[in-house]
C-alpha cells in the first residue's frame, strides 16, 4: 500500500508559477506510475499528467501541454508538477495518485488547492 501527500498549492496570479509535490510512503513508491489529476468546483475530475516509474515516460493533457512539467525523484519518494503560465481555468484541487498493475489509479492523496486569479 502507498500513502500519498500533496503540497505546494496556493494562490497565484495569472501567468505565475507553482510547483506541487507528491510525497509517497513506502519503498514500493518508486515502482508506481504516478498521475496528477485536478477537480474544479462543479466539474468532473480531470487527468493532468502522468509519469512512469523510471521517469522516462511522461504524458500530458492537451490543456496543460507546454506549460506543466511532471518529474520525479525516487530517492526522495517524490513526484513534482511544475506549473508555469498559469491561467484562471487551472484553478482546482490537484491530487496525485498511484497506478496499480491493472491500470487503475488505486491510491490517492488528499489534494492541494490551486487558485489562479485573473
Amino acid at each position: 500500500q502507498v500513502q500519498l501527500v500533496e503540497s505546494g498549492g496556493g494562490l497565484v496570479q495569472a501567468g505565475g508559477s507553482l510547483r506541487l509535490s507528491c510525497v509517497g510512503s513506502g519503498r514500493t513508491f518508486m515502482s508506481y506510475t504516478i498521475g496528477w489529476f485536478r477537480q474544479a468546483p462543479g466539474k468532473e475530475r480531470q487527468f493532468v499528467a502522468r509519469i512512469s516509474w523510471t521517469g522516462g515516460s511522461t504524458y500530458y493533457a492537451d490543456s496543460v501541454k507546454g506549460r506543466f512539467t511532471i518529474s520525479r525523484d525516487n530517492a526522495k519518494n517524490t513526484v513534482y508538477l511544475q506549473m508555469d503560465s498559469l491561467k484562471p481555468e487551472d484553478t482546482a484541487v490537484y491530487s496525485c495518485a498511484a497506478q496499480g498493475s491493472e491500470g487503475e489509479y488505486e491510491y490517492w492523496g488528499q489534494g492541494t488547492q490551486v487558485t489562479v486569479s485573473s
